[in-house]
């Protein structure tokens, strides 16, 4: 392992330096800092501020001659010159060792002990290293004797920078959010929202991991509590359903968001859950509701000025309040988080055109396509400026977090899937009956329904007919959901809107496809309308 210069170049006086505390000092440091309050059911709340979403128009990546030929340049991935990286360390520098308390979390990312990267945290605010303690893998306090890291994120958040200090370090506006895959560093100003700590790891892991062999993946999994070999895949972009989904009563989690696939099997990036929790109740969600407690941390979530009690309902800060808690806060979690080959793989997209099928059995071909195009939608406040959902193209429904081309992760899961045999499946957690503003969301009971049904592999021996549009094929039938439900043409009341709509998004498909290199077998298996 090598310490990043980010950090050992840093030389701070100890008595402000709190180094690796409690879950307990560090909510009772952030009290006594006003950073935030604590709920009634004992999670810390804080607000993060102007900004309640990623900013990924200011993320920038350093380009340096080692990594150069190995990055996707383009929206995703900004170019900042070594000379500003350093100057942006130097400002970091400044800026901390002007502050009056320094928190400093040490863990590691992957629950593998033979992948994991160790990571050091350096915030200025506790519930900033609160977070982190959540999200990321605790180490034992043995693994802390000697602690050496392979990364460093520097969250400078509260500082917005300065047209001057913009100009210096070739920022775009007061915002930065800067990573060097060759100093193994991150350094963070102007946004205190605590997911792009946790994001920048993610952008790490997904650089890092393809070097050893493994495959990094945007998606939660769960496994048969009965049978180990029956391990599910979700994968999705933020609010498609990938937590609520992959946390079931009947099954074990193993994580919520961020995977590895190894030869081994999969294993869990994370030590913690980031949930949306807008509209959350305990009748809906019962696992998520019961994970947040003391440990957990709230942002932007509004509460009650007598009772402290949350208010999941109230999107006036924004629609992406979240919620942290340690994977050990759902009680069927897998600990460690590591679970053997995937038995289904599961695409969710939430179509906002409202007329993709709720769930299909994609072919080898269709599964590769769809991937590769990750179509779905941005749903509100996800990232900054979104505030209703806008349909999108994500690439390995991840693009924001993919330093390598598409096309390195596409052709990881087309191998994977074929040796381990694995079924593949689009669900479509998003509009019925219309467009978003005019349809409705699909009902979150025959969602899970469908997903009952393709884990228990029921739905793998159902019939199929395909789509004359998108050529999905779209079962005949699913336990516990109407029929009336799975055919989208059928759930709208003008036939030809349907059609003139789908036609549409399949046009889209079809422009977007020419991005990526494909062989022809996997293009035909796109929109056929």
């Amino acid at each position: 392992m090598t310490t990043s210069p980010a950090l050992c170049g840093l030389d701070l006086p100890a008595p402000k330096v709190r180094r690796n505390l409690s879950t307990a000092a560090l909510v009772e440091e952030a009290l006594a800092n006003g950073e935030g309050r604590l709920a009634a059911n004992g999670a810390f709340v804080a607000t993060t501020g102007e900004f309640t979403g990623r900013c990924p128009k200011a993320k920038f990546l350093e380009d340096s001659p080692e990594i150069h030929d190995t990055i996707w340049w383009g929206a995703v991935n900004q170019p900042m010159t070594s000379e500003a990286f350093v100057e942006l360390e130097k400002l970091a520098h400044s800026y901390l060792a002007g502050r009056d308390k320094i928190y400093v979390f040490e863990g590691f990312v992957g629950a593998d002990p033979k992948y994991r990267l160790g990571v050091t945290t350096v915030t200025d605010q506790a519930w900033h290293n609160l977070f982190a303690r959540t999200l990321f893998i605790r180490p034992t306090a043995d693994e802390l004797a000697g602690f050496d890291p392979d990364w460093v994120v520097i969250n400078c958040g509260r500082h917005r920078l300065t047209e001057e200090e913009q100009e210096r370090v070739g920022a775009t506006g007061p915002v930065i959010i800067a990573q060097s895959m060759t100093r193994k560093c991150v350094i963070i100003f102007g946004t205190e929202y605590g997911g792009e700590n946790k994001k920048s790891m993610f952008y790490a892991m997904n650089y890092d991991m393809p070097d050893v062999g493994v495959f990094p993946m945007h998606c939660s999994a769960n496994v048969d509590r009965k049978d180990p070999n029956n391990v599910a895949l979700f994968f999705g972009l933020s609010g498609t359903g990938k937590t609520t989904l992959s946390a079931d009563p009947e099954r074990d989690l193993v994580g919520d968001d961020e995977h590895g696939w190894s030869d081994d099997g999969v294993f869990n990036f994370e030590g913690g859950c980031y949930a949306k929790c807008i509209k959350l109740s305990k009748e809906g969600e019962p696992l998520i509701w019961d994970a947040i407690k003391f440990g957990s941390v709230l942002e932007n979530v509004v509460l009650d000025d007598v009772t402290r009690e949350p208010d999941y309902d109230d999107g006036s800060i924004t629609e992406n309040t979240r919620a942290t808690y340690p994977v050990e806060h759902i009680p069927n979690a897998t600990i460690p988080s590591v679970a053997g080959h995937p038995k289904n793989v599961i695409f969710l997209t939430a179509d906002a055109f409202g007329v993709l099928p709720p769930v299909s059995k994609l072919t080898p071909e269709q599964a590769m396509y769809f991937f590769i195009n990750g179509y779905t939608s941005k749903l509100a406040g996800t990232e900054a400026g979104v505030t209703d959902p806008v349909p999108n193209f994500s690439p390995c429904f991840g693009g924001p977090f993919l330093p390598r081309p598409p096309a390195v992760y596409a052709e990881m899961l087309a191998e994977r899937i074929k040796k381990h045999n694995a079924n593949v499946w689009l669900l479509n957690t998003g509009w019925t009956g219309g467009p978003y503003g005019e349809g409705e969301r699909f009902k979150l009971k025959y969602t899970r329904a469908m997903v009952t049904a393709i884990l228990d592999g029921s739905l793998a021996k159902a019939t199929f007919t395909p789509d004359d549009v998108f050529g999905l094929p779209i079962p005949n039938s699913v336990p516990n959901v109407p029929n009336g439900v799975l055919n989208p043409r059928a759930t709208w009341n003008d036939a030809s809107a349907y059609t003139a709509k789908a036609k549409e998004l399949a046009a889209k498909f079809r422009a977007n496809d020419q991005k990526f290199e494909m062989s022809d077998a996997v293009r035909n298996a796109g929109p056929k309308g």
